[in-house]
């Protein structure tokens, strides 16, 4: 009895040494749950180590990441008259993200899962700070370009010095080119273009190695009955980035593109150039400074690492398993998904179709109701947004009270394609007719007897406006020989025999000769008052956000439950690719070609023919919009399949067990694989 009680006296002391040993072995405060590096790193930072903070922190950089990609997209219509860019050139540099994220993105994706995560998002950011700084390098290889120089009052000053006499022979003589004089030497170079196009390729490595780790360890380190707040969170923070972007173009456009000099013309000017370079430096900075914190974060939290040993190792099976069979055979899977394939479908088509209004919505906006680049994206980076922000807030309020049925879903999908398709029509019918006039009756036939003398074909865009409210390229085109200045000081041209003879004095009614009224010109564009037209297009662009928002989350839900679990992941990273070589990559060329095709006025260099200045605005906006709509239209008849197949579809049952992951993953698609901006719908 005694030999008994002391073998269970020892048995008991070795199994609570065993499950001292056992619990020193699952301490979760190891090396790899210890935040910092370096230098930095201590016990003050360790209270730090949680999921809420990491989602704060990783929604923070989400937000200025997309606010650097929203940042390109304001001021690509400025980077294209600084470096005479035509737009098809720079819808190829701004698919240059895409072409990297196809082919990296899976490799990266899967090389960092194995990793210290955080320190592979912070990885990501710094190669996106990389991103910003290529982007501001043209700047000061190039400066602000004559162009821009010379609508300046120091390089009037500085001109005046070197012609003793304003009214000189000479000085008259530069109003025009006599024939057979050298053209315009000013551009032809392509390393800008080659250097925007390597810091788009660049980003969009970043932004593989941001995404997959960050939203894979933001999933294996949150309780699953915490994930929808967190989602809901980092979403939140992420839809500050386009919104902040949009600001801060619009601040960074107001200023001329050199701001130490005196701009002798108006935002609203075509030819005015925004300081479109400084928004740079911010964003290189704070991006840095997020890539530092991120990178603090542990391999693993400490929470996490106690819930996975209790797990018993059951989170690494599925890596044990994976294999390039098993992924062919997720292929084989999901090609004979009818709901999986009529949904990438229609969304290919929709994604295709909707491509001009997230990438040239604040060019579109200048040349067509002209507005200021400042004004065009300070519309677009906040009252659009701020409708679209509305339409995922209260679609999802909806759905997780009511429960819609996966076919009533489909069918509000079906709707929503039809509510833009009706809104992008009305877009059609918003055009305003004083531009339309204006620009059509802006060219003059280079061959035009009153212009016959002179060479006008290489002149810089310096429009004047005539006593009929016509504007004209240049004081060369409008026939003009002598530059002065009337009674208020104003710039005039005299002499200019293509002017017509009906009159419009409103604005010539200084000028004391009414028989000279018609051989003048004023210096700048002649006044067009779209107003009306803007603000509607604003109601009609904020609506189709709110109602293209609100199918978000009933697209999200059909995506997720129409693949089996094991099978979602891939799904999901093979819809992306997919997206980007049959949308994100094609589109933005095809619709930067069609702007180009309804071009009236280049500026044309000895070498090239530089970028638009003039567009046929009634044309451009009937042929893009219609040609948008119709893809649109063409990818609902796909949704409707969608809906006829969803009928045995369960949504709701698997909520609980679904992996949380795949949510913020196809949030993250349905707003845009690419980094940024805006929204999907």
């Amino acid at each position: 009895m005694a030999s008994e009680e002391i073998e269970t006296s020892k048995f008991l002391k070795d199994r609570e040494a065993g499950i001292n040993e056992s619990e020193k072995r699952e301490d979760p405060i190891s090396s790899d749950t210890l935040c910092g590096f370096s230098i930095f790193k201590g016990p003050a930072l360790q209270r730090f180590a949680t999921a809420h903070m990491f989602v704060i922190m990783y929604g923070i950089a989400s937000c200025f990441l997309a606010m650097a990609f929203t940042y390109f997209t304001g001021t690509i219509s400025q980077m294209e008259k600084r470096f005479n860019i035509p737009s098809k050139i720079s819808g190829l540099i701004t698919v240059g993200n895409d072409i990297s994220t196809v082919f990296s993105s899976a490799f990266l994706s899967y090389y960092a899962s194995r990793g210290h995560r955080p320190r592979w998002v912070a990885l990501g950011l710094l190669i996106i700070a990389l991103f910003c700084l290529l982007m501001l390098t043209p700047h000061f290889f190039y400066g602000p370009g004559e162009e821009a120089l010379r609508l300046t009052e120091e390089y009037e000053i500085e001109e005046s010095f070197a012609n003793f006499s304003v009214n000189s022979t000479e000085k008259n003589d530069s109003l025009c080119h006599k024939k057979d004089s050298n053209c315009v030497k000013d551009a032809g170079d392509y390393t800008p273009i080659v250097l925007f196009f390597i810091a788009q390729f660049i980003g969009g490595i970043g932004c593989s190695l941001f995404y997959a780790p960050g939203l894979s360890y933001m999933d294996d380190n949150s309780a699953s009955s915490k994930t929808p707040a967190m989602l809901s969170w980092s979403t939140f923070l992420r839809m500050l980035g386009p919104a902040m972007g949009f600001s801060m173009v619009s601040l960074c456009l107001r200023l001329y593109i050199d701001p130490f000099k005196t701009p002798l013309i108006t935002p609203n000017d075509p030819r005015w150039l925004g300081a479109w370079w400084l928004g740079w430096f911010l964003l290189t900075f704070i991006l840095i400074i997020s890539a530092f914190f991120v990178a603090l974060f542990p391999k693993e939290l400490p929470r996490a690492k106690a819930r996975r040993l209790k797990a018993v190792g059951e989170e690494d099976t599925p890596l044990a398993e994976r294999s390039f069979q098993d992924m062919l055979d997720s292929l084989k899977r999901l090609a004979v998904n009818k709901v999986y394939i009529y949904n990438m479908l229609a969304s290919i088509l929709y994604f295709f179709g909707y491509m001009p209004y997230w990438i040239f919505t604040p060019k579109y906006i200048e040349i067509q109701y002209r507005q200021s680049a400042s004004t065009a994206n300070m519309a677009t980076g906040t009252w659009a947004l701020g409708f679209s922000a509305a339409g995922v807030l209260i679609s999802g309020y909806v759905i997780s009270k009511y429960k819609p049925s996966a076919r009533a879903m489909a069918a509000w999908n079906f709707v929503v394609d039809y509510l833009t398709v009706a809104g992008i029509l009305c877009y059609i019918l918003v055009g305003c007719d004083e531009s339309d006039r204006a620009n059509s009756m802006s060219i003059v036939p280079t061959g035009d007897s009153c212009s016959a003398s002179c060479d006008c074909e290489y002149v810089y865009l310096a429009p004047v406006c005539s006593p009929e409210n016509m504007t004209f390229i240049s004081a060369c085109h409008a026939g003009c020989t002598e530059k002065g200045l009337d009674e208020l000081g104003r710039i005039i041209y005299t002499g200019c025999r293509c002017m017509g003879n009906s009159l419009n004095l409103t604005s010539f009614s200084n000028v004391t000769s009414l028989a000279s009224q018609s051989q003048i010109a004023l210096d700048g564009v002649c006044p067009v008052d779209c107003n009306k037209q803007f603000f509607i297009f604003l109601a009609v662009m904020c609506f189709l956000k709110f109602v293209g928002a609100t199918g978000r989350s009933s697209n999200l839900l059909l995506a997720l439950r129409c693949v089996p679990s094991k099978d979602k992941t891939f799904s999901l990273g093979f819809g992306s690719m997919v997206y980007s070589v049959l949308t994100f990559i094609p589109s933005p060329i095809v619709f930067g070609w069609m702007l180009d095709s309804y071009c009236l006025v280049w500026g044309k260099t000895c070498t090239s023919k530089g970028n638009c200045w003039i567009y046929d605005t009634k044309s451009l906006r009937y042929t893009m919009n219609l040609v948008s709509a119709s893809l649109i239209f063409l990818g609902s008849f796909w949704n409707i399949g969608v809906w006829y197949h969803a009928k045995d579809m369960k949504v709701f049952d698997e909520e609980e067990t679904a992996p949380q992951n795949n949510p913020i993953e196809a949030i993250e698609l349905k707003e845009k694989p690419k980094e940024i901006v805006t929204d999907k719908k």
